[in-house]
This record gives C-alpha cells, sequence and structure tokens, in this order.
C-alpha cells in the first residue's frame, strides 16, 4: 500500500460484496432468483475506516484471543484443519460467538458503511424485457458491477486530497476490471450531479479478505445486510445502524418514485412500537 504524504487528506474505502449475480438457469432463460441456489438481491458495499492500521490490530488481537479461549476450541469453524476463524474472520463461516465479538468489536471504532443493492427479480424481468425489444442483448455480470460501482461513488461524499479503495478480489478480472473503471465514471457522473469535480487522486487495489483485517470488517457489515434482505433477521443491522452513512435500494418502489436510501435519520427497520410499558 503507498503512504502519501502526512499533509494530504486520505479517505480508505474496503469494498465488498453479498449474494451472487445468476439471474437464469444455465440452459434456458428460466428465472432462478431466491429458488435456493441463487441470492434474491445482489449489493455492494464500502466501509470507509478513519484508522484503518488500529482496526486492523483490534481484530488480529481478538482472533488470537479468541483462537486460545477453551470454550471454542472444539467448534468446527475455529480448528486451524478447517482454514476457516482461525485464518480470518468471515462472518458466514464464524459461529455465533465469534460473531458477537467481531460486531462489539467494530461498534467501538470509527468506521462509517455504505450499501447499494438490486433486487433480482426487477433485475431478471428487466433482462427479458429488453430481449423482447432486443433480442442480441446479453446480460453480464459486468453491468451489475458498473450500476452498483457508480452509484456507491457518485454520491455526496466527503472531499479528500487522495481516495484510497480496497476491493476484496474475486479472482475474476472482468469484475475487477469493471469495478476500477466505474469509479472513474462515478467521478464523471458527480461533477455532472453536483456541478463541481473532486480533486482527489484514486488508488485502486484488490486482494482477498484474509490479506487485510478491514475488509474482513467490510464483509461482517455486508452479511448483516444481506441477513435481513434474504432471511428477514434485523438484530445484525439494527446492531449496526449507527455505523452506517447511506444505504440504497435501487429497485424499491414506493409512491411514484423508484429507488429509497436509508440512513441515521431514515432506519431501515423501523423502531418497536412504544407500548408506554404496558
Amino acid at each position: 500500500m503507498s503512504d502519501p504524504s502526512p499533509n494530504r487528506s486520505v479517505l480508505r474505502y474496503f469494498i465488498d460484496e453479498a449474494g451472487d449475480t445468476t439471474l437464469f438457469g444455465r440452459r434456458s432463460k428460466k428465472i432462478v432468483v431466491g429458488n435456493g441456489s441463487a441470492s434474491k438481491y445482489f449489493m455492494l458495499g464500502k466501509l470507509r475506516v478513519d484508522d484503518a492500521p488500529a482496526l486492523r490490530a483490534a481484530l488480529l488481537n481478538l482472533r488470537s484471543e479468541l483462537l486460545s479461549d477453551p470454550s471454542l476450541r472444539r467448534v468446527e469453524s475455529m480448528k486451524p484443519e478447517r482454514g476457516k476463524t482461525s485464518v480470518m474472520f468471515h462472518a458466514k463461516n464464524d459461529c455465533p460467538e465469534v460473531r458477537r465479538e467481531v460486531f462489539r468489536l467494530l461498534f467501538k471504532h470509527d468506521i462509517h458503511f455504505y450499501a447499494v443493492i438490486r433486487n433480482k427479480h426487477d433485475l431478471a424481468n428487466f433482462v427479458l424485457q429488453t430481449n423482447k425489444s432486443d433480442p442480441d442483448y446479453k446480460f453480464s455480470e459486468r453491468e451489475v458491477y458498473a450500476t452498483l460501482t457508480r452509484e456507491l461513488f457518485s454520491r455526496f461524499r466527503q472531499p479528500c486530497d487522495h481516495q484510497h479503495v480496497i476491493f476484496a478480489s474475486r479472482d475474476s478480472w472482468t469484475r475487477n476490471e469493471a469495478l476500477r473503471e466505474s469509479l472513474k465514471e462515478a467521478d464523471a457522473r458527480f461533477q455532472q450531479k453536483f456541478g463541481f469535480a473532486n480533486r482527489h487522486t484514486t488508488e485502486c487495489e484488490a486482494m482477498g479478505s484474509r490479506e487485510d483485517p478491514c475488509l474482513q470488517a467490510c464483509d461482517y457489515l455486508m452479511w448483516a445486510l444481506q441477513r435481513y434482505y434474504e432471511r428477514d433477521e434485523s438484530r445484525y443491522i439494527e446492531m449496526m445502524w449507527d455505523k452506517v452513512g447511506e444505504i440504497v435500494d435501487l429497485d424499491l418502489e414506493y409512491g411514484n418514485r423508484r429507488g429509497k436510501s436509508y440512513g441515521p435519520k431514515t432506519p431501515l427497520i423501523p423502531p418497536p412500537d412504544d407500548d408506554g410499558g404496558a
């Protein structure tokens, strides 16, 4: 990683995804979204970490402590030969006791989470309708990454001199290049939308989540959001809501508008009814 001049303001973003981009069966145009083999939503998120070295050290120390906890030594995901929590934090693989400690740690750090969401049923229907008017059109996952990256980075954000973007690599050249190209498009869209340009330089890196604990932190926030959208389980994202900057559901229709944003003043999960102590 580069080390910009201490006189330059630097924002560090860690990018990860949740869900998949599968819409149809392999040999047909039958929609398979949400049937057990494909997710209902695809999400792209970024985590702004104001003190990345501190968060990295804290997560490494926590994992070391948990691996030495005798009450967890017989948990399958903790065993070194499984190559799961012994290697890195990954919310999908970690046991509930580990998840609880990771979320508690993340809540103590200065982090800011942003995400954009696509409803894959709506996307699949769009592809089918487009094919009726343009039989040569072929859906590509590159389109999805491009759209979500532009949405994620073209919205108003804190100015800086240098933007360091690190995204979790999935060993896909197409995906990685789509993310890089879309970052450039996002800056152009930002200027068009707000009337002034972001004067920052941008550095992009792709690496495995194992290589940077901050990517593992982003994975945890993405997992929490996905649990709500895929399983209607809200407790994890509710727990971390104070760390949310903005969540954008691109396909949600309400009133005569399409797309809705959630944030600190517009919670994704309505607060519980106050029963007045009855």
